[in-house]
């Protein structure tokens, strides 16, 4: 796993290749895709959310289960809202 460094902290991140500086250290809100409800997460984790919804695009399952996996982990409600 990549780590990267988020407000002075290290975090592990499940993918070698996103982009985790994008959206800096700014938090992100994301909306359920099929119901809308919201939740807010850090800039790091949209990044993770945006691979496993491109993945699934692509039917690269492995990389959806491994996305899902660090997310249910690391931001479980978040998740739930999400992912679920």
């Amino acid at each position: 796993m990549k780590e990267i460094i988020y407000k002075g902290k290290k975090v592990k991140v499940p993918f070698e290749d996103a982009n985790y500086t994008l959206d800096g250290d700014k938090d992100v809100v994301i909306a359920n895709r099929f119901g809308g409800e919201e939740c807010t997460v850090p800039g790091y984790a949209a990044a993770v959310y945006d691979v496993i919804i491109g993945a699934e695009q692509f039917k690269d399952y492995d990389s959806v289960q491994k996305g899902c996996d660090w997310f249910s982990r690391n931001f479980p409600k978040q998740y739930m809202v999400l992912l679920d």
